[in-house]
């Protein structure tokens, strides 16, 4: 903040005084045209589900979990969101097999740490829904996959978005050798996100 009224400070000794009117009110424009919003880690989800045979589904839950959003208020087609898990957070409900979860047969933790959704650029209006395709990064390997989002305004601090998407684990390389296989263990994982953003 400082740099910045050090920078204003000596842009405003070179501009004429009866442009300082102007030059004033383009200011919090300016400052304002983006908005960032970050995930509120104690109440946000991020689930996931993989179908079984024969067996109860694998179900698991991310406890570690980062995001910001920024709005261009300025330039609707210019928001861009960004959200990671922590694999080794991972809590699943086959409680003996989580040492294999996270070993280099499935998400390899120790190599590749962290999994990252990417919406890259996308337009928004206030909708409550929206498609967007975004890109997944596990254990190195990217994709771009379809996500469907629902968006509930709370408050202007506050907003709920409720997404869904799936995507094939071997084409992360999730389950390597045997469990490549998908008989058992089926190949689609369907992702559910329960994110709440505050306004920074």
């Amino acid at each position: 903040m400082k740099k910045l009224m050090n920078l204003l400070e000596s842009i405003l000794k070179k501009i004429p005084k009866f442009r300082f009117l102007i030059f004033l009110i383009l200011i919090p424009i300016s400052l304002n045209a983006k908005e960032k919003w970050i995930i509120d880690k104690n109440i946000s989800e991020i689930s996931f589900e993989v179908p079984v045979l024969f067996a109860t589904n694998v179900k698991g839950e991310f406890k570690d979990i980062e995001g910001y959003v920024y709005i261009d208020l300025k330039e609707e087609l210019n928001n861009k969101a960004i959200f990671s898990v922590k694999i080794s957070s991972i809590d699943i409900n086959y409680k003996k097999y989580l040492d294999l979860i996270l070993s280099e047969v499935f998400f390899d933790a120790n190599k590749y740490p962290i999994a990252v959704l990417d919406t890259k650029k996308f337009g928004y209006k206030n909708e409550e829904k929206i498609l967007l395709n975004i890109e997944i990064t596990i254990k190195g390997m990217t994709k771009s996959v379809p996500l469907e989002l629902e968006i509930t305004n709370f408050t202007n601090e506050l907003v709920q978005v409720r997404g869904k998407l799936e995507f094939s684990r071997n084409d992360f390389n999730i389950g390597t050798g045997q469990w490549r296989n998908t008989t058992i263990l089926k190949d689609n994982i369907k992702l559910e996100a329960n994110i709440f953003l505050i306004k920074e």
